[in-house]
Protein backbone atom coordinates (compact mmCIF):
# COMPACT_ATOMS: atom_id res chain seq x y z
CA UNK A 1 0.00 0.00 0.00
CA UNK A 2 2.84 2.39 0.76
CA UNK A 3 4.13 1.96 -2.79
CA UNK A 4 0.67 2.74 -4.17
CA UNK A 5 0.51 5.88 -2.06
CA UNK A 6 3.93 6.97 -3.27
CA UNK A 7 2.96 6.26 -6.88
CA UNK A 8 -0.27 8.23 -6.58
CA UNK A 9 1.54 11.14 -4.89
CA UNK A 10 4.20 11.27 -7.58
CA UNK A 11 1.57 11.18 -10.31
CA UNK A 12 -0.20 14.12 -8.67
CA UNK A 13 3.04 16.10 -8.50
CA UNK A 14 3.81 15.36 -12.15
CA UNK A 15 0.24 16.33 -13.02
CA UNK A 16 0.80 19.72 -11.35
CA UNK A 17 4.19 20.17 -13.01
CA UNK A 18 2.65 19.52 -16.43
CA UNK A 19 0.06 22.30 -16.05
CA UNK A 20 -2.67 19.88 -14.91
CA UNK A 21 -2.86 18.32 -18.37
CA UNK A 22 -3.37 14.55 -18.69
CA UNK A 23 -2.05 14.66 -22.24
CA UNK A 24 1.21 16.26 -21.11
CA UNK A 25 1.50 13.73 -18.27
CA UNK A 26 1.19 10.84 -20.74
CA UNK A 27 3.82 12.43 -22.99
CA UNK A 28 6.17 13.01 -20.03
CA UNK A 29 5.80 9.41 -18.81
CA UNK A 30 6.36 8.11 -22.33
CA UNK A 31 9.48 10.26 -22.79
CA UNK A 32 11.04 9.56 -19.39
CA UNK A 33 10.20 5.87 -18.94
CA UNK A 34 9.27 4.25 -22.26
CA UNK A 35 11.72 6.08 -24.54
CA UNK A 36 14.54 6.12 -22.00
CA UNK A 37 14.67 2.49 -20.83
CA UNK A 38 18.29 2.75 -19.66
CA UNK A 39 17.32 5.15 -16.88
CA UNK A 40 14.53 2.78 -15.82
CA UNK A 41 16.92 -0.18 -15.82
CA UNK A 42 19.48 1.75 -13.73
CA UNK A 43 16.83 2.42 -11.11
CA UNK A 44 15.47 -1.13 -11.29
CA UNK A 45 18.86 -2.76 -10.78
CA UNK A 46 19.30 -0.94 -7.47
CA UNK A 47 16.52 -3.17 -6.10
CA UNK A 48 19.30 -5.73 -5.54
CA UNK A 49 19.87 -3.95 -2.20
CA UNK A 50 16.32 -4.80 -1.15
CA UNK A 51 16.51 -8.37 -2.47
CA UNK A 52 19.70 -8.88 -0.44
CA UNK A 53 17.83 -7.74 2.67
CA UNK A 54 14.91 -10.02 1.77
CA UNK A 55 17.18 -13.06 1.44
CA UNK A 56 18.93 -12.06 4.67
CA UNK A 57 15.62 -12.41 6.48
CA UNK A 58 14.46 -15.58 4.71
CA UNK A 59 17.73 -17.53 4.42
CA UNK A 60 19.86 -16.29 7.32
CA UNK A 61 16.84 -15.83 9.63
CA UNK A 62 17.84 -12.36 10.74
CA UNK A 63 15.39 -9.70 11.81
CA UNK A 64 15.42 -6.15 10.49
CA UNK A 65 13.52 -3.45 12.35
CA UNK A 66 11.32 -0.93 10.57
CA UNK A 67 13.95 1.85 10.56
CA UNK A 68 16.43 -0.47 8.86
CA UNK A 69 13.94 -1.34 6.12
CA UNK A 70 13.24 2.37 5.69
CA UNK A 71 16.97 3.10 5.45
CA UNK A 72 17.33 0.52 2.66
CA UNK A 73 14.51 2.13 0.66
CA UNK A 74 16.16 5.53 1.16
CA UNK A 75 19.50 4.02 0.07
CA UNK A 76 18.02 2.60 -3.15
CA UNK A 77 16.44 5.97 -3.96
CA UNK A 78 19.66 7.86 -3.26
CA UNK A 79 21.88 5.58 -5.35
CA UNK A 80 19.42 5.72 -8.25
CA UNK A 81 19.42 9.53 -8.16
CA UNK A 82 23.22 9.65 -8.05
CA UNK A 83 23.62 7.26 -10.98
CA UNK A 84 21.03 9.04 -13.10
CA UNK A 85 22.73 12.36 -12.40
CA UNK A 86 26.15 10.92 -13.24
CA UNK A 87 25.16 9.30 -16.55
CA UNK A 88 22.20 11.06 -18.14
CA UNK A 89 20.68 9.15 -21.03
CA UNK A 90 19.76 10.98 -24.20
CA UNK A 91 16.44 10.09 -25.86
CA UNK A 92 18.14 9.04 -29.10
CA UNK A 93 20.71 6.73 -27.53
CA UNK A 94 18.47 3.67 -27.27
CA UNK A 95 18.82 1.16 -30.07
CA UNK A 96 15.62 0.47 -31.97
CA UNK A 97 16.43 -3.27 -31.90
CA UNK A 98 16.56 -3.37 -28.10
CA UNK A 99 13.70 -5.04 -26.25
CA UNK A 100 12.50 -3.07 -23.24
CA UNK A 101 10.63 -6.08 -21.85
CA UNK A 102 13.69 -8.32 -22.05
CA UNK A 103 15.89 -5.60 -20.57
CA UNK A 104 13.54 -4.97 -17.66
CA UNK A 105 13.10 -8.71 -17.04
CA UNK A 106 16.87 -9.18 -17.09
CA UNK A 107 17.31 -6.34 -14.59
CA UNK A 108 14.74 -7.89 -12.23
CA UNK A 109 16.36 -11.32 -12.59
CA UNK A 110 19.79 -9.79 -11.93
CA UNK A 111 18.46 -8.18 -8.75
CA UNK A 112 17.26 -11.48 -7.33
CA UNK A 113 20.29 -13.47 -8.51
CA UNK A 114 22.69 -10.86 -7.12
CA UNK A 115 20.90 -10.78 -3.77
CA UNK A 116 20.66 -14.56 -3.54
CA UNK A 117 24.30 -15.12 -4.56
CA UNK A 118 25.55 -12.59 -2.02
CA UNK A 119 23.51 -14.02 0.84
CA UNK A 120 24.33 -17.63 -0.04
CA UNK A 121 28.03 -16.71 -0.18
CA UNK A 122 27.67 -15.13 3.26
CA UNK A 123 25.95 -18.29 4.53
CA UNK A 124 28.83 -20.42 3.23
CA UNK A 125 31.47 -18.14 4.73
CA UNK A 126 29.84 -18.00 8.16
CA UNK A 127 28.46 -21.52 8.25
CA UNK A 128 31.80 -23.28 8.68
CA UNK A 129 35.26 -22.82 10.12
CA UNK A 130 36.88 -22.59 6.69
CA UNK A 131 38.80 -19.32 6.34
CA UNK A 132 37.77 -16.60 3.92
CA UNK A 133 41.04 -17.13 2.03
CA UNK A 134 40.32 -20.82 1.47
CA UNK A 135 36.85 -19.96 0.20
CA UNK A 136 38.40 -17.55 -2.29
CA UNK A 137 40.76 -20.30 -3.46
CA UNK A 138 37.76 -22.56 -4.02
CA UNK A 139 36.01 -19.84 -6.00
CA UNK A 140 39.15 -19.28 -8.08
CA UNK A 141 39.33 -22.96 -9.02
CA UNK A 142 35.76 -22.72 -10.29
CA UNK A 143 35.93 -19.34 -12.01
CA UNK A 144 39.36 -19.55 -13.68
CA UNK A 145 38.49 -22.43 -16.08
CA UNK A 146 35.34 -20.63 -17.23
CA UNK A 147 37.29 -17.40 -17.73
CA UNK A 148 40.05 -19.10 -19.71
CA UNK A 149 37.62 -21.02 -21.92
CA UNK A 150 35.66 -17.83 -22.66
CA UNK A 151 38.88 -15.98 -23.45
CA UNK A 152 40.05 -18.70 -25.86
CA UNK A 153 36.67 -18.88 -27.61
CA UNK A 154 36.38 -15.12 -28.13
CA UNK A 155 40.04 -14.19 -28.79
CA UNK A 156 41.76 -17.36 -30.00
CA UNK A 157 43.33 -15.74 -33.08
CA UNK A 158 44.75 -12.77 -31.19
CA UNK A 159 46.02 -15.00 -28.39
CA UNK A 160 47.80 -17.20 -30.91
CA UNK A 161 49.41 -14.27 -32.74
CA UNK A 162 50.24 -11.87 -29.89
CA UNK A 163 50.14 -13.93 -26.72
CA UNK A 164 48.01 -13.68 -23.61
CA UNK A 165 49.82 -10.75 -21.97
CA UNK A 166 49.92 -8.51 -25.03
CA UNK A 167 49.12 -4.92 -24.02
CA UNK A 168 49.64 -5.51 -20.30
CA UNK A 169 51.41 -2.34 -19.22
CA UNK A 170 51.95 -0.99 -15.70
CA UNK A 171 48.51 0.59 -15.52
CA UNK A 172 46.77 -2.65 -16.53
CA UNK A 173 48.66 -4.58 -13.85
CA UNK A 174 47.68 -1.90 -11.36
CA UNK A 175 44.01 -2.42 -12.27
CA UNK A 176 44.40 -6.20 -11.95
CA UNK A 177 45.89 -5.88 -8.46
CA UNK A 178 43.26 -3.30 -7.49
CA UNK A 179 40.42 -5.55 -8.67
CA UNK A 180 41.83 -8.59 -6.85
CA UNK A 181 42.36 -6.61 -3.65
CA UNK A 182 38.83 -5.25 -3.85
CA UNK A 183 37.45 -8.77 -4.21
CA UNK A 184 39.32 -9.96 -1.13
CA UNK A 185 38.14 -6.96 0.89
CA UNK A 186 34.54 -7.62 -0.16
CA UNK A 187 34.86 -11.25 0.96
CA UNK A 188 36.25 -10.10 4.32
CA UNK A 189 33.38 -7.63 4.73
CA UNK A 190 30.84 -10.37 4.03
CA UNK A 191 32.62 -12.73 6.43
CA UNK A 192 32.95 -10.36 9.37
CA UNK A 193 29.99 -8.02 8.71
CA UNK A 194 27.15 -8.80 6.30
CA UNK A 195 25.86 -8.22 2.77
CA UNK A 196 23.67 -5.30 3.74
CA UNK A 197 26.62 -3.34 5.12
CA UNK A 198 28.51 -4.25 1.97
CA UNK A 199 25.68 -2.65 0.00
CA UNK A 200 26.06 0.55 2.01
CA UNK A 201 29.82 0.55 1.38
CA UNK A 202 29.29 0.01 -2.35
CA UNK A 203 26.81 2.87 -2.47
CA UNK A 204 29.28 5.21 -0.79
CA UNK A 205 31.90 4.06 -3.30
CA UNK A 206 29.57 5.07 -6.16
CA UNK A 207 29.34 8.55 -4.67
CA UNK A 208 33.13 8.78 -4.30
CA UNK A 209 33.61 7.71 -7.92
CA UNK A 210 31.15 10.37 -9.06
CA UNK A 211 33.02 13.00 -7.06
CA UNK A 212 36.30 11.81 -8.59
CA UNK A 213 34.77 12.16 -12.06
CA UNK A 214 34.38 15.90 -11.36
CA UNK A 215 38.17 16.24 -11.52
CA UNK A 216 38.90 13.49 -14.04
CA UNK A 217 36.05 13.72 -16.56
CA UNK A 218 34.80 17.28 -15.94
CA UNK A 219 31.50 16.07 -14.49
CA UNK A 220 29.33 18.89 -13.14
CA UNK A 221 27.56 18.38 -9.83
CA UNK A 222 23.81 18.90 -9.91
CA UNK A 223 21.10 19.40 -7.33
CA UNK A 224 19.88 15.87 -8.06
CA UNK A 225 23.34 14.46 -7.31
CA UNK A 226 23.56 16.43 -4.06
CA UNK A 227 20.10 15.25 -2.99
CA UNK A 228 20.91 11.62 -3.84
CA UNK A 229 24.18 11.85 -1.92
CA UNK A 230 22.35 13.24 1.10
CA UNK A 231 19.89 10.33 0.97
CA UNK A 232 22.70 7.76 0.84
CA UNK A 233 24.59 9.32 3.75
CA UNK A 234 21.39 9.71 5.75
CA UNK A 235 20.45 6.07 5.12
CA UNK A 236 23.78 4.94 6.63
CA UNK A 237 23.01 6.69 9.92
CA UNK A 238 19.36 5.58 9.81
CA UNK A 239 20.37 1.93 9.42
CA UNK A 240 22.54 2.10 12.53
CA UNK A 241 19.89 3.92 14.57
CA UNK A 242 18.11 1.76 17.14
CA UNK A 243 15.00 3.29 18.77
CA UNK A 244 15.00 3.38 22.57
CA UNK A 245 11.91 1.17 22.83
CA UNK A 246 13.48 -1.51 20.66
CA UNK A 247 16.75 -1.27 22.58
CA UNK A 248 14.92 -1.63 25.92
CA UNK A 249 13.03 -4.71 24.71
CA UNK A 250 16.31 -6.24 23.59
CA UNK A 251 17.90 -5.55 26.97
CA UNK A 252 14.91 -7.07 28.77
CA UNK A 253 15.08 -10.22 26.66
CA UNK A 254 18.82 -10.53 27.29
CA UNK A 255 18.23 -10.04 31.03
CA UNK A 256 15.56 -12.72 31.16
CA UNK A 257 17.76 -15.18 29.29
CA UNK A 258 20.64 -14.44 31.70
CA UNK A 259 18.39 -15.09 34.72
CA UNK A 260 17.24 -18.38 33.23
CA UNK A 261 20.83 -19.49 32.77
CA UNK A 262 21.66 -18.61 36.38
Amino acid sequence: MSELVKLFTCLLIVFKEEDSSLGKVKIAIHEQIIRQPMDTLKVTYQLKILTAALFTVTILRRKLISTQWLSLVVLVTGVALVQLADQPTKPGEANANQSKVIGFSAAIAACFLSGFAGIYFEKILKGSNVSVWMRNIQLSFLSLPFGLVTCVINDYTQLKEKGFFYGYDGFVWYLVVLQATGGLIVAAVVKYADNILKGFATSLAIILSCIASVYIFDFHLTLQFAFGTSLVIGSVFLYGYVPRTHNRVKLDVDGISTLKKN
